[in-house]
C-alpha cells in the first residue's frame, strides 16, 4: 500500500508541475533579445520557483485513486450503476464535454480498479479511448495499454501503475501540445466525479465520521483546483466550470472550525450531485 501511495504522490506532483509551468509561462513576458545563456538561467530559476510553489501550495490535490482508496478504507461497498454509463459517451460533442467526461470516466476507472471490478474497468477504458480519439489526442494513448491491462486484470497493484501512468501521459500530451485548457477540464471532471462518488456511496453519510472526513478533505482540493483554473479563465469553458464550482465552494466556506453540520453536508451532497448531473447529461 505504501508503494502505491508513493506512485500517486509522484504522479500528482509531476502533473501539477507541468500545469504550473503553463500558468507561469502565460503570466510572464520576457525579452526575446536576451542571450541564450540569460534565457537558460532564467528558465532554471523559474523552474525552481515553480517546483517550490507546487510543493508548498498546489499539492495535495488528491488524485482519483487517492479519493477512491479513502472510500475503500471506510469499507464502503462498490455500487453498481453509480458511475457514468458507457452509452452516455455518444452525447458528448464539444471539446468541453468530452474533456470533462474523460475526467469523469478516469475517476470511474479508478473507482472500479480500487475494487478490482474487471468488467467495469474495461468499460471505462473503452469510454476513455473513445473520448481520447474524439479529442484528437490519440498520441497520448499507448497502443499496448489495453493489452497490458487485460494481461494484468487480476493484478491490482500493476493495474494501478498502468492506469496512473496512462493518465499522466494524457495530461503531459495535452500540456505539451498547447491544450492546457483541455488538461484542466479533464482534471476538473476527475474532481467532480470523485466528489460525487464520495457523497453518494451511502445514504447515511453523516453517520459515518470517516466518510465525513473524506468529504471535508475535498474542501482543500477544491481550493487548489480553483487556483489552477483561475489563471486560465480567459477560456470561456474554464470560466463556465469556475462558475459551476462556486455553489459547492460557498457551502464549504461556510463551514467553521467547530465542524460541519448535517445541513451543510446535505447542501454539499446536493450541489455536488447537481453539478455532476450537469456534466454527464
Amino acid at each position: 500500500m505504501k508503494k502505491i501511495k508513493l506512485v500517486f504522490r509522484k504522479t500528482s506532483y509531476v502533473i501539477f508541475v507541468a500545469l504550473i509551468v503553463i500558468a507561469f509561462t502565460n503570466c510572464s513576458g520576457g525579452n526575446k533579445n536576451e542571450s541564450s545563456e540569460e534565457a537558460t538561467a532564467e528558465s532554471m530559476l523559474d523552474k525552481s520557483e515553480m517546483e517550490k510553489k507546487v510543493r508548498e501550495v498546489v499539492y495535495p490535490l488528491p488524485t482519483a485513486f487517492e479519493v477512491t482508496e479513502l472510500i475503500n478504507k471506510v469499507e464502503a461497498s462498490y455500487i453498481i450503476g453509480i458511475t457514468n454509463e458507457l452509452t452516455n459517451v455518444d452525447k458528448y460533442f464539444t471539446d468541453k464535454d468530452q474533456a470533462l467526461n474523460l475526467g469523469v470516466y478516469s475517476a470511474d476507472l479508478s473507482y472500479a480498479s480500487t475494487y478490482n471490478m474487471q468488467q467495469e474497468l474495461m468499460t471505462y477504458m473503452e469510454a476513455s479511448e473513445i473520448l481520447i480519439k474524439e479529442l484528437g489526442i490519440t498520441g497520448a494513448f499507448s497502443r499496448d495499454f489495453i493489452e497490458e491491462v487485460e494481461s494484468n486484470i487480476d493484478n491490482k497493484d500493476k493495474l494501478v501503475d498502468l492506469i496512473t501512468n496512462s493518465f499522466y501521459d494524457t495530461y503531459e500530451f495535452l500540456v505539451k501540445n498547447n491544450k492546457e485548457d483541455l488538461s484542466l477540464l479533464v482534471l476538473a471532471g476527475t474532481w467532480i466525479e470523485g466528489m460525487y462518488l464520495s457523497c453518494n456511496i451511502t445514504e447515511t453519510v453523516y453517520n459515518n465520521p470517516e466518510l465525513v472526513k473524506v468529504i471535508l478533505h475535498q474542501k482543500s482540493s477544491l481550493d487548489k483546483l480553483i487556483e489552477l483554473l483561475v489563471p486560465h479563465n480567459e477560456h470561456e469553458t474554464i470560466q463556465a466550470v469556475l462558475t459551476d464550482l462556486q455553489p459547492i465552494k460557498m457551502v464549504y466556506d461556510s463551514v467553521d472550525e467547530t465542524g460541519i453540520t448535517e445541513s451543510q453536508l446535505k447542501q454539499i451532497i446536493e450541489q455536488a450531485s447537481a453539478l455532476r448531473k450537469k456534466v454527464v447529461s
